[in-house]
Protein backbone atom coordinates (compact mmCIF):
# COMPACT_ATOMS: atom_id res chain seq x y z
CA UNK A 1 0.00 0.00 0.00
CA UNK A 2 3.24 2.60 1.14
CA UNK A 3 4.31 1.80 -2.30
CA UNK A 4 1.38 2.66 -4.38
CA UNK A 5 1.08 5.85 -2.25
CA UNK A 6 4.69 6.37 -3.58
CA UNK A 7 3.96 5.73 -6.90
CA UNK A 8 0.95 8.17 -7.36
CA UNK A 9 2.88 10.80 -5.52
CA UNK A 10 5.80 10.69 -7.72
CA UNK A 11 3.25 10.62 -10.79
CA UNK A 12 2.40 13.69 -9.36
CA UNK A 13 5.28 15.20 -9.35
CA UNK A 14 6.30 14.17 -12.68
CA UNK A 15 3.20 15.39 -14.03
CA UNK A 16 3.58 18.72 -11.91
CA UNK A 17 7.09 18.72 -13.59
CA UNK A 18 5.80 18.05 -17.25
CA UNK A 19 3.35 21.15 -17.09
CA UNK A 20 5.88 23.89 -15.70
CA UNK A 21 8.39 22.71 -18.05
CA UNK A 22 5.48 23.15 -20.76
CA UNK A 23 4.59 26.72 -19.49
CA UNK A 24 8.90 27.86 -19.24
CA UNK A 25 8.90 26.96 -23.02
CA UNK A 26 5.62 28.37 -24.12
CA UNK A 27 7.03 32.05 -22.44
CA UNK A 28 10.36 31.13 -23.89
CA UNK A 29 9.18 30.61 -27.63
CA UNK A 30 6.70 34.09 -27.00
CA UNK A 31 9.42 36.22 -25.88
CA UNK A 32 11.58 34.77 -28.16
CA UNK A 33 8.38 36.00 -31.04
CA UNK A 34 8.47 39.39 -29.52
CA UNK A 35 12.35 39.95 -29.74
CA UNK A 36 12.12 38.57 -33.16
CA UNK A 37 9.50 41.06 -34.08
CA UNK A 38 11.08 43.80 -32.66
CA UNK A 39 14.30 43.10 -34.57
CA UNK A 40 11.93 42.43 -37.86
CA UNK A 41 10.53 46.12 -37.23
CA UNK A 42 14.15 47.57 -36.78
CA UNK A 43 15.23 46.13 -39.83
CA UNK A 44 12.36 47.64 -41.50
CA UNK A 45 12.64 51.36 -39.91
CA UNK A 46 16.46 50.84 -40.92
CA UNK A 47 15.51 49.88 -44.66
CA UNK A 48 12.89 52.61 -44.53
CA UNK A 49 16.06 54.91 -45.10
CA UNK A 50 16.77 53.43 -48.25
CA UNK A 51 16.47 55.76 -51.45
CA UNK A 52 13.71 53.84 -54.30
CA UNK A 53 12.43 55.76 -56.85
CA UNK A 54 8.86 56.39 -55.16
CA UNK A 55 7.63 59.63 -55.82
CA UNK A 56 7.37 62.10 -58.50
CA UNK A 57 10.67 62.14 -61.19
CA UNK A 58 12.01 65.58 -62.03
CA UNK A 59 14.67 65.61 -64.72
CA UNK A 60 18.03 66.79 -63.98
CA UNK A 61 18.52 69.84 -66.34
CA UNK A 62 21.61 69.63 -68.01
CA UNK A 63 22.00 72.98 -68.99
CA UNK A 64 22.22 74.81 -65.28
CA UNK A 65 23.84 71.50 -63.86
CA UNK A 66 27.94 71.30 -63.35
CA UNK A 67 30.74 69.19 -62.33
CA UNK A 68 34.01 70.75 -61.82
CA UNK A 69 36.96 69.02 -60.62
CA UNK A 70 40.37 69.71 -59.16
CA UNK A 71 43.25 67.39 -59.08
CA UNK A 72 46.66 68.05 -57.31
CA UNK A 73 50.55 67.20 -58.16
CA UNK A 74 53.52 68.38 -56.25
CA UNK A 75 54.17 70.78 -58.45
CA UNK A 76 50.51 72.68 -58.40
CA UNK A 77 47.08 71.58 -59.81
CA UNK A 78 44.60 71.09 -62.48
CA UNK A 79 41.05 71.80 -62.75
CA UNK A 80 37.89 71.84 -64.86
CA UNK A 81 34.77 70.61 -65.61
CA UNK A 82 32.85 67.40 -66.81
CA UNK A 83 29.02 67.37 -68.07
CA UNK A 84 26.00 65.47 -66.69
CA UNK A 85 24.89 64.03 -69.51
CA UNK A 86 21.59 62.57 -67.90
CA UNK A 87 19.89 62.16 -64.46
CA UNK A 88 16.70 62.21 -62.74
CA UNK A 89 15.12 62.91 -58.85
CA UNK A 90 12.66 61.26 -57.28
CA UNK A 91 10.60 63.36 -54.87
CA UNK A 92 7.82 62.25 -52.32
CA UNK A 93 6.42 64.68 -49.48
CA UNK A 94 9.29 67.49 -50.56
CA UNK A 95 11.72 64.91 -50.06
CA UNK A 96 14.50 62.93 -51.79
CA UNK A 97 13.69 59.24 -52.01
CA UNK A 98 16.15 58.50 -54.86
CA UNK A 99 17.61 58.87 -58.56
CA UNK A 100 20.46 58.90 -60.36
CA UNK A 101 22.98 60.87 -62.96
CA UNK A 102 25.41 60.26 -65.81
CA UNK A 103 28.52 61.70 -66.45
CA UNK A 104 30.27 62.01 -69.92
CA UNK A 105 33.70 61.34 -69.44
CA UNK A 106 34.36 62.31 -73.46
CA UNK A 107 33.53 65.96 -72.27
CA UNK A 108 36.48 66.21 -69.86
CA UNK A 109 37.84 69.86 -70.24
CA UNK A 110 40.90 72.01 -68.36
CA UNK A 111 40.31 75.08 -67.12
CA UNK A 112 43.50 76.08 -65.75
CA UNK A 113 46.17 76.03 -69.13
CA UNK A 114 45.90 78.86 -71.50
CA UNK A 115 48.02 77.19 -73.85
CA UNK A 116 45.98 74.94 -76.38
CA UNK A 117 48.32 72.77 -77.23
CA UNK A 118 49.56 71.57 -73.74
CA UNK A 119 45.19 72.15 -72.89
CA UNK A 120 44.69 69.23 -75.27
CA UNK A 121 47.57 66.99 -74.06
CA UNK A 122 45.78 67.16 -70.45
CA UNK A 123 42.61 66.76 -71.45
CA UNK A 124 43.52 63.84 -73.66
CA UNK A 125 45.71 61.73 -70.94
CA UNK A 126 42.62 62.24 -68.45
CA UNK A 127 40.25 60.19 -71.02
CA UNK A 128 43.39 58.12 -71.84
CA UNK A 129 43.57 54.78 -69.72
CA UNK A 130 45.85 55.93 -67.26
CA UNK A 131 42.58 57.69 -65.75
CA UNK A 132 39.22 57.46 -67.03
CA UNK A 133 39.15 55.15 -69.93
CA UNK A 134 36.81 57.17 -71.82
CA UNK A 135 37.05 54.84 -74.51
CA UNK A 136 36.37 52.07 -73.14
CA UNK A 137 33.70 53.47 -70.23
CA UNK A 138 32.13 56.90 -71.47
CA UNK A 139 30.09 57.02 -69.04
CA UNK A 140 30.17 56.68 -65.46
CA UNK A 141 27.08 56.88 -62.89
CA UNK A 142 26.20 57.18 -59.43
CA UNK A 143 22.98 55.80 -57.96
CA UNK A 144 21.48 57.24 -54.88
CA UNK A 145 21.20 54.64 -52.03
CA UNK A 146 19.88 57.29 -49.10
CA UNK A 147 19.27 60.65 -48.02
CA UNK A 148 19.65 61.43 -44.90
CA UNK A 149 18.82 65.18 -42.95
CA UNK A 150 21.77 66.20 -40.62
CA UNK A 151 19.35 69.46 -40.05
CA UNK A 152 17.92 72.43 -42.10
CA UNK A 153 18.61 72.24 -45.63
CA UNK A 154 21.92 69.52 -44.67
CA UNK A 155 21.72 66.17 -45.50
CA UNK A 156 24.30 63.16 -45.89
CA UNK A 157 24.29 61.88 -49.45
CA UNK A 158 25.07 57.99 -49.92
CA UNK A 159 25.30 56.04 -52.87
CA UNK A 160 27.13 53.91 -55.57
CA UNK A 161 30.05 55.62 -57.61
CA UNK A 162 30.20 53.52 -60.98
CA UNK A 163 33.72 54.80 -62.90
CA UNK A 164 35.43 52.09 -65.17
CA UNK A 165 33.10 49.41 -64.52
CA UNK A 166 34.06 49.92 -60.55
CA UNK A 167 31.49 50.09 -58.24
CA UNK A 168 32.54 51.98 -54.78
CA UNK A 169 30.05 53.31 -52.52
CA UNK A 170 30.58 56.60 -50.97
CA UNK A 171 28.84 59.46 -48.13
CA UNK A 172 29.50 63.10 -49.04
CA UNK A 173 27.55 65.74 -47.15
CA UNK A 174 25.10 67.98 -49.63
CA UNK A 175 22.80 71.47 -49.20
CA UNK A 176 19.65 70.44 -50.89
CA UNK A 177 16.91 73.14 -51.35
CA UNK A 178 13.36 72.73 -53.04
CA UNK A 179 11.96 76.44 -54.23
CA UNK A 180 8.83 76.34 -55.98
CA UNK A 181 8.82 72.57 -57.39
CA UNK A 182 12.61 72.72 -58.14
CA UNK A 183 15.37 71.32 -56.09
CA UNK A 184 18.94 72.75 -56.21
CA UNK A 185 21.80 70.08 -54.69
CA UNK A 186 25.52 71.58 -54.11
CA UNK A 187 28.13 70.03 -52.54
CA UNK A 188 31.78 69.13 -52.64
CA UNK A 189 33.61 65.43 -52.37
CA UNK A 190 37.09 64.15 -52.22
CA UNK A 191 37.40 60.89 -54.48
CA UNK A 192 40.55 58.46 -53.72
CA UNK A 193 40.94 57.81 -57.81
CA UNK A 194 43.03 54.44 -57.22
CA UNK A 195 39.89 52.91 -56.15
CA UNK A 196 38.41 52.80 -59.48
CA UNK A 197 41.99 51.15 -60.88
CA UNK A 198 43.33 54.85 -61.32
CA UNK A 199 46.97 54.62 -60.79
CA UNK A 200 48.94 56.20 -62.63
CA UNK A 201 50.94 58.77 -60.71
CA UNK A 202 49.91 57.38 -57.36
CA UNK A 203 53.02 56.92 -54.29
CA UNK A 204 50.47 53.87 -53.51
CA UNK A 205 51.80 52.29 -56.59
CA UNK A 206 54.99 53.83 -57.67
CA UNK A 207 58.25 54.43 -56.59
CA UNK A 208 60.75 57.10 -56.82
CA UNK A 209 57.91 59.24 -58.63
CA UNK A 210 59.49 62.77 -57.27
CA UNK A 211 57.86 65.67 -58.19
CA UNK A 212 56.04 63.61 -60.96
CA UNK A 213 53.46 62.22 -58.15
CA UNK A 214 49.97 62.97 -58.19
CA UNK A 215 47.30 62.97 -55.18
CA UNK A 216 45.32 59.91 -54.95
CA UNK A 217 42.32 62.14 -53.82
CA UNK A 218 40.57 64.44 -56.67
CA UNK A 219 38.27 67.14 -55.73
CA UNK A 220 34.69 67.00 -57.16
CA UNK A 221 32.21 70.09 -56.62
CA UNK A 222 28.32 69.94 -57.85
CA UNK A 223 25.55 71.90 -58.51
CA UNK A 224 22.56 70.39 -59.57
CA UNK A 225 19.47 71.33 -60.35
CA UNK A 226 15.96 69.67 -61.80
CA UNK A 227 13.53 71.58 -64.20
Amino acid sequence: MKTLKKTKGYLLIILALAVLTGCAESERKEAAGNVEETITKKETVSKNTSATSNGEKKDISLTESKLEWTGSKVTGKHNGTVNISSGELFVDDNKITGGSFEIDFNTITVLDIKDPETNGKLAGHLKSDDFFSAEKHPKGRFNIKSVISTGGNQFNVTGDMIIKGITNEITFPATIEMTEGKITASGDINIDRTKWDIKYGSGKFFENLGDKMISDEFNIKFEIKTL
